[in-house]
């Protein structure tokens, strides 16, 4: 008679899995990533319902100065704007008059510009709106019947800050403020010096792969030790470590135990010595969020937060990233089997050459990282589109993938 035996001995090592039972272990379904007609849903269910980040309050410095987005997931261009009374605001690029581009886009994802005289000009026929969105001037306005400029201003979408990182909501007055919206994640990761990182360095490239694949190869250290094997071999013993969830977003932290008998690149040496002697680029696990490294351990390396539904921020203030204040990485749909992907370095800016030549070594680091990351995600896809693998197998510390479905699918069920 044969018998049936359930095995126990893997249990204790699902750590993770024990704590959030709620997430389940069983696989998850792979059509999220390669369905046309989910991605045209979620524009609905997700994007226009939901906080997403824009840039930094420093890119914006002077009233006039003003950037814009092309957010092509909402089929949009948008206009961030410093007004003359030093606010951000947020306009759709579409002038009122003819729906035409108020300003021309000349990079297809970010560009910066000034307004002279806090005015953006419509190229087509001139009109011209503050940088509060107002309707200043029409030409020839007296052959317009009944013309209101009052109400003819930009239309706005709702902007707001968090420790300096802008955010805008296609719903001019959404159902959450962006503090609701963050929740226990702001509060988390508030009191971080990100103000002071005024130098970045910043990589794009569109990736032939769903927004989701790209996400989640950026949310697991599963594949560490064999990616980036050359890159950072100190990483072969990485602890991937203190999973916590708030909401729709999530975040988790990387400690790296030392290798014994492992020495670094040359150059890698001296812009790590370089930087552990400056006051202003060495390791500053003082002043990481209280919440951050609970335990104070001196492997901490870095923590990552994923703000839904596609911002990375990842806090670097270990022994590993001297000079790293932090770095950020955007996923943006295009379409669904095609994402733009940023990455963003911010350092504090150098006050020596030696410091400068170190910074950059430890971006260059950082980019071969990235472009050994983003070098698999087209190959998931592709292989995904084969329609051989209906579900996706995890492990335990790909939990953050597992919280993301999760999310995903909560998002996709409201009305």
């Amino acid at each position: 008679m044969a018998t049936t035996t359930t095995r126990t001995d893997a249990a204790p090592a699902l750590k993770w899995a024990r704590r959030y039972p709620e997430l389940g272990t069983g696989p998850i379904p792979s059509a999220p990533l390669t369905s046309p007609e989910l991605f045209e849903r979620e524009r609905d269910r997700i994007w226009r319902r939901v906080w997403l980040y824009m840039g930094r309050s420093e890119e914006l410095p002077r009233p006039g100065d003003y950037k814009i987005r092309r957010v092509e997931v909402l089929k949009t261009s948008v206009i961030v704007t410093r007004g003359k009374d030093g606010k951000l605001r947020a306009f759709h690029n579409v002038c009122t008059h003819r729906g035409n581009k108020v300003v021309p886009e000349t990079d297809p994802f970010e560009t910066f510009a000034r307004a002279r005289g806090n005015a953006l000009t419509c190229r087509f026929h001139g009109w011209v709106f503050a940088t509060d969105g107002t309707l200043q001037h029409v030409p020839s306005e007296e052959l317009f019947p009944s013309l209101d400029k009052g109400c003819m201003g930009l239309k706005p979408l709702a902007c707001d800050e968090w420790e300096g990182f802008v955010f805008v909501h296609a719903d001019p007055e959404p159902a959450q403020s962006l503090d609701q919206f963050l929740g226990g994640m702001g509060d988390h990761f508030s009191g971080y010096p990100y103000g002071e990182a005024t130098l970045s360095f910043q990589y794009s490239s569109v990736l032939n792969c769903n927004w989701k694949a790209s996400l989640y190869a950026f949310t697991e250290g599963y594949h560490v030790p064999t990616i980036h094997a050359g890159t950072f071999p100190s990483l072969a013993k990485l602890v991937h470590d203190d999973f916590k969830f708030f909401g729709p977003h999530r975040t988790s932290a990387i400690y790296v135990p030392p290798v014994e008998g492992l020495e670094p690149a040359a150059t890698t040496a001296i812009a790590a010595g370089i930087l552990h002697k400056s006051k202003d680029h060495r390791p500053h696990l003082d002043r990481l969020p209280k919440n951050m490294n609970p335990n104070g351990r001196k492997d901490f390396q870095f923590e990552f937060p994923v703000t839904f539904p596609n911002l990375g921020i990842h806090l670097g203030a270990g022994n590993g990233y001297p000079g790293m204040c932090y770095f950020t990485h955007e996923f943006w749909p295009i379409a669904y089997n095609k994402t733009l992907w940023v990455g963003t370095n911010y350092f504090r800016p150098p006050k020596t050459v030696s410091e400068r030549f170190a910074l950059q070594h430890i971006n260059a680091l950082h980019r071969n990282a990235w472009l050994e990351d983003t070098w698999t995600m087209e190959d998931t896809q592709d292989a995904l589109e084969a329609g051989v693998l209906p579900e996706l197998t995890l492990q335990d510390e790909e939990i953050l993938i597992r919280h993301a479905d999760k999310v995903w699918h909560e998002y996709m069920a409201r009305d």
